[in-house]
């Protein structure tokens, strides 16, 4: 009787494991669907931005017009910015970025590591926790902007990282994220955010259409390229912010279906323990009945 009952206990418990699992997948099944009509949107406009912005940024350097985002050198001072999640339960959504992140690191700029110069910015509680025991040094972590999401606060946080690249603090600038394709898939990315450079889209996009700059190509830097930089930043973010509720409701889908199988197997098992308790009961009766009437 006492396998009995540990056998309810822990069917008693994983059944309320699963109504958890559930109702977090329904949650995140909405703030999915939410966020990604937000991202479908975004990337046709973003995509078409960079195009124009690589081709902006070979047409200033043909023209050997100054770009203060455009600024190249040997990459000493390095800033990284890491995007993950406040919260787990999203099966490896946090720790491909943090993996990815180390092999960056210790990799890429190992050389730029060893002199100290590599910096972190985490947007995002659980990168945060990870690199701040590291051997690494932490910008101001930017956490709360995945609670209050919006491009007005992603960009206060995307401006002050273009000043200090113009201040000459970074030389270089990536962005280590999670793009979104769809619920049960996101793409681990590494992107180069500053400086700007054409690349061979840019020198395809320079040759390819013959753009009328107004009023002139100096005030397009002050203005256009700014802007530009603000949505590519904001864009990440709601990447990472999008695919996390994506692997989340794949991860409590999974939760939930393994909870289920496990209910069916301890059911099964408790009720062959039941079946062979009555069984023994019976025995002993038909014996004591035997023996009384011997």
């Amino acid at each position: 009787m006492a396998n009995l009952k540990a056998i309810r206990v822990r069917i008693s418990s994983v059944k309320g494991t699963r109504q958890i699992t559930s109702a977090m997948k329904m949650v995140s099944a909405a703030k999915l669907r939410k966020a990604q009509d937000k991202i479908v949107r975004l990337r046709p406009y973003v995509n078409k931005l960079q195009e124009i912005l690589a081709g902006l940024s070979q047409s200033l350097a043909d023209a050997e017009v100054e770009n203060v985002y455009g600024r190249i050198s040997d990459p000493e001072k390095i800033l990284i910015v890491v995007i993950t999640s406040n919260r787990g339960l999203c099966g490896a959504f946090n720790a491909n970025v943090i993996k990815e992140t180390r092999r960056i690191i210790t990799e890429k700029y190992a050389d730029q590591h060893k002199r100290g110069n590599i910096r972190i910015l985490t947007i995002g509680k659980k990168g945060y926790d990870y690199f701040r025991k590291q051997s690494v040094k932490m910008l101001p972590e930017q956490n709360n902007l995945l609670n209050n999401m919006s491009f007005e606060n992603v960009s206060v946080v995307s401006e002050t990282i273009m000043k200090s690249f113009t201040a000459g603090e970074f030389d270089r600038v990536e962005l280590v994220y999670n793009q979104f394709k769809n619920a049960a898939v996101q793409n681990l990315t590494e992107e180069l955010f500053l400086p700007v450079t054409a690349g061979p889209k840019g020198k395809a996009a320079a040759e390819s259409v013959d753009y009328i700059y107004e009023p002139d190509q100096e005030a397009i830097v002050k203005d256009l390229i700014p802007k530009s930089l603000k949505i590519q930043f904001y864009k990440a973010v709601l990447d990472s912010f999008v695919a996390e509720h994506g692997a989340r409701m794949t991860s409590m889908h999974k939760a939930t279906d393994n909870a289920t199988t496990m209910i069916r197997e301890l059911t099964l098992q408790y009720n062959k323990a039941r079946q062979a308790a009555i069984t023994n009961q019976i025995l002993e009766v038909v014996s004591g009945a035997e023996a009384l009437r011997g």
